[in-house]
């Protein structure tokens, strides 16, 4: 039986992989539904190549000028409003979110009303809302299957286990672009420098993110909520050659691993096919030709942004959101080179010194906070 697709953020790194998985097996899927942000050149080929029903940019203006060149019977939306018909409003049975940022939080809520299993590459959904989501798809029961290859890498490991009997999960952690550079050496590095990921194929806003750690940071906040788990069962630990991509450990201290080349088209298909397992035309891991795998505790002073996700993740209410949203501002003005690298964390350690976190926060408070956090992050000499 065909599964239908609806994917959120097509033009991305994640959103591309996926395609490509789909292109690997068309006799299993079908693109329902395509959202993407204003790469509207990408998108046309999508839709071209892959004949949604419904498709959706993130302008009125792009909207515009895509009507006048999709192929007849293609609805086209845009804006906030635009992802949240691709998100539900189609027949998908699986909704992949593979948007940047806080801006697909609506749209995971909206697919989850409508009953849709969720594909979930985009963490912030979690981090900034995990205990509505994970309420709200409970109550609904729908599944929520991780994409991140570290999330994919737990669930893997816990298949057929008894959850009541982990003592803890660890995530791997490569260490980004800047793993063997001090302090004192990353007060020059560049943006050019930072897009330099080692090991991973990625979006400009997660390879930064991957440099300082919040990435880290941000999946241990996810995995919490995935896993129903307590912070002090999450660990992280550098392991440069990304090859063990996350393990779990129980009580009688067995470790699970699940190991595999660097490559995001794994756990997107695996997402997919769950509980099946499909082939894949990708490299096989050869242990002999990788010869020896290292590890490293992680340091705390060396990554104070790590720190401060698991502080922020520990206080819960608004913190995570407040992390979130200052990260995203300030990660996109060192984009735009307004700041320099190390000012990222500074930008954030200022902001949560201004936040007092709130309990239980509904979807209005957090938008009330996710705003607050950015105005203050773009203030923030």
């Amino acid at each position: 039986m065909t599964k239908k697709i609806a994917l959120l953020g097509s033009t991305g790194s994640i959103g591309t992989q996926t395609l490509q998985v789909v292109d690997e097996h068309p006799e299993l899927f079908q693109i329902e539904a395509l959202a993407a942000g204003g790469n509207t050149d990408l998108l046309l080929e999508q839709i071209r190549r892959f004949k949604p029903v419904k498709v959706s940019v993130a302008s009125r203006e792009a909207a515009d000028r895509l009507k006048t060149q999709v192929p007849a019977g293609t609805q086209v939306y845009f804006g906030d409003e635009g992802l949240v018909e691709i998100a539900a409003g189609t027949d998908a049975d699986t909704v992949v979110t593979a948007v940047t940022g806080s801006m697909g939080l609506p749209a995971t809520l909206a697919a989850i009303d409508a009953g849709k299993t969720i594909a979930l590459a985009n963490k912030e959904t979690l981090v900034t809302a995990g205990h509505l989501v994970t309420r709200r798809a409970a109550e609904k029961g729908v599944a929520i299957l991780p994409v991140d290859s570290e999330h994919s890498a737990i669930f893997q490991c816990l298949n057929g286990e008894k959850i009541d009997q982990l003592l803890g999960i660890t995530l791997t952690a490569s260490g980004g672009s800047f793993r063997d550079l001090d302090r004192k050496q990353l007060e020059r590095v560049t943006v050019e420098d930072a897009l330099k990921h080692p090991n991973w194929s990625m979006g400009a806003k997660i390879t930064i993110d991957s440099a300082t750690m919040v990435n880290k940071g941000l999946e241990v906040i996810e995995a919490r909520w995935l896993f129903g788990l307590e912070y002090e069962q999450i660990s992280v630990l550098l392991h440069p050659e990304s090859i063990v991509h996350s393990f779990v450990e129980f009580r009688d201290t067995g470790i699970i691993a699940q190991l595999g080349n660097p490559d995001m088209r794994v756990p997107i298909q695996y997402a997919l096919t769950y509980p099946d397992r499909m082939s894949l035309n990708a490299k096989r891991l050869s242990l002999a030709e990788v010869g020896r795998l290292n590890f490293r505790e992680m340091d705390f002073d060396r990554f104070p942004c790590l720190r401060m996700a698991y502080e922020c993740g520990k206080m819960g209410g608004t913190a995570p959101t407040a992390f979130n949203a200052a990260n995203e501002a300030a990660v996109a003005r060192f984009l735009r080179r307004e700041i320099s690298f190390l000012q990222i964390e500074e930008t954030l350690e200022n902001v949560m010194n201004r936040h007092t976190p709130s309990a239980d926060p509904d979807l209005e408070s957090i938008r009330e906070v996710d705003a607050w956090a950015r105005r203050a992050a773009f203030e923030q000499a």
